[in-house]
């Protein structure tokens, strides 16, 4: 293999190692982002069937909220926690399609190495 093929390859393998690791991250994100996602989603379904007063988590103590304030807020929460999950599973297609085309130009590479050096 010349050196340059031998390069090429090496710095493919680490481009495929940086996307890999970057996957890995955002797989951590979205399983993060779909645990928080179905908590408020379970959070909007009680307060709205509770016909009883709503508290809220303020630092370390609870006050009684407006409960079409607190179902407001939960709904943006949730809005902003499916973007979050949309951009994640988009950029996570992106990462994988980029994975697969590092790995078979790393194929091609070695393949050609290969027929090269059985000529030889």
């Amino acid at each position: 293999m010349s050196t340059q093929s031998e390069e090429e390859v090496q710095q493919k393998f680490q481009e495929l190692q940086v996307i890999e690791h970057n996957l890995q991250n955002l797989l951590m994100q979205k399983q993060s982002s779909s645990m928080e996602l179905g908590e408020t989603s379970n959070a909007l379904d009680e307060v709205r069937k509770s016909k009883e007063t709503i508290y809220k988590m303020v630092g370390s103590i609870m006050v009684v909220v407006d409960k079409d304030l607190i179902v407001k807020e939960l709904e943006e929460k949730k809005k902003v926690l499916e973007l979050r999950s949309d951009s994640i599973f988009k950029q996570e297609k992106v990462m994988e399609v980029k994975a697969r085309d590092l790995q078979s130009d790393i194929k091609k590479i070695l393949e050609t190495k290969s027929s090269s050096e059985k000529k030889k």
